[in-house]
């Protein structure tokens, strides 16, 4: 398998498989946490906005450092970094400082963290095999994310949120370690036109974002409450999801390789579509919620594999990849911020829950007519080639 010859991208997804251990486990509890800590679910909502909002204000400062140190520093650093926000999360009680500062921290470390880890695995990555190297990290995350959720809601209930979010902060920690022996990249002083080249991934994320509000934000608030608040029910609902992805990525990377990606993007659309409905329809029933939930698995393994090859393979060809995700995590922020607002909004004026949720199909809907027109393209290009 040519694409696992890469040992560079080798290191970077055992790193990525560490850390979605801790995001798979704490992190997955993150927003149902704060619900059952005091905080109205609108209040959850305007709280991962603000962390969001704040990741938009602090970005541009990720540019001087990457400038002077290199993207491998900083991603360690923001690894550090959000590993931080947990002991916070633990701290919890309600709306007050524990919860603002958690929102500050975790804007802090979201943004060194993600801007320069997509950068960084854009830039060692090869093009040819994206798809089978995004499969393959979706793959790993999605095996520890079977026992991660499992392990996660028993602790919480069994040793307590310090304990456990403090174990999460120390894997986080931990999973810099594989990105010691991975290289350095530098940063152009000047790239002229990396703002242009990266528009088109700056709206597929936008719509990329809007559509995680509803999707995943609303969605495991409304899981949470459909399975009675348990920590426990909520792990093994994750559990569950897990298992169903964990090869499926692999196939469809290879299917996306093959030059096939006109048509996996109506596969990808097609199957987030029918997921956001089935997941609307779910509320409020413990066993259609857990199998709505099951079915995000197929949308992380077709759907994940899809938008990022696109995305990576974009920031690749740019000027610069930092500034390419510096605008492109950018934009995220405003479409998953605009999202959990609005469907903040809708809660607080008395909106059913599943109306919050189907907000999303409005951004699954840009997302494939954006997805469309790049491998359109591309599947063009490499037919011309042949």
């Amino acid at each position: 398998m040519a694409f696992f010859r890469n040992t560079t991208v080798n290191l970077l997804n055992l790193h990525y498989g560490v850390h979605a251990l801790a995001l798979s486990g704490g992190g997955a509890f993150f927003a149902v946490f704060l619900l059952r800590a005091g905080v109205p679910a609108p209040g959850v909502l305007s709280a991962l906005a603000a962390i969001l909002i704040g990741r938009f204000c602090i970005r541009p400062f990720v540019l001087p450092l990457g400038k002077r140190f290199g993207l491998k520093p900083l991603v360690i650093a923001g690894t550090i970094l959000t590993a931080l926000q947990y002991p916070l999360l633990a701290q919890v009680d309600g709306v007050g400082w524990a919860l603002f500062a958690l929102c500050a921290v975790s804007s802090i470390g979201d943004t060194f963290y993600w801007t320069s880890y997509h950068a960084y695995f854009a830039s060692l990555g090869d093009a040819e095999h994206r798809g089978h190297q995004i499969g393959a990290r979706e793959a790993v995350a999605a095996l520890v994310g079977i026992v991660a959720p499992l392990l996660t809601g028993w602790a919480l209930v069994t040793l307590g949120p310090r304990t456990t979010f403090g174990v999460t902060a120390a894997v986080l920690m931990l999973s810099a370690l594989p990105l010691l022996k991975t290289p350095n990249v530098a940063v152009l002083d000047d790239a002229p036109g990396s703002l242009r080249a990266a528009l088109p991934g700056a709206l597929m994320l936008a719509a990329d974002g809007w559509v995680a509000s509803g999707y995943y934000f609303v969605w495991q608030i409304a899981l949470f409450l459909s399975l009675g608040e348990s920590f426990t029910a909520f792990g093994g609902a994750m559990a569950i999801a897990a298992v169903a992805g964990a090869v499926t990525g692999l196939l469809l990377g290879r299917f996306i390789d093959a030059g096939h990606g006109r048509w996996i993007v109506w596969l990808a659309a097609g199957t987030a579509a029918a997921t956001i409905l089935a997941r609307a329809a779910g509320y409020g029933d413990p066993a259609l919620a857990v199998a709505a939930n099951a079915a995000g698995a197929l949308v992380v393994a077709i759907y994940t594999p899809t938008m990022m090859t696109a995305v990576y393979n974009q920031a690749q060809a740019s000027p610069c990849t930092l500034r390419f995700h510096i605008a492109t995590e950018a934009g995220w922020d405003v479409g998953g911020a605009a999202g959990c607002l609005v469907a903040a909004g809708l809660l607080t004026l008395g909106a059913p829950m599943s109306v919050a949720i189907l907000i999303s199909l409005a951004g699954t809907a840009a997302a494939f007519f954006l997805l469309r027109r790049y491998y359109r393209a591309t599947d063009l290009a490499a037919a011309q080639i042949t």
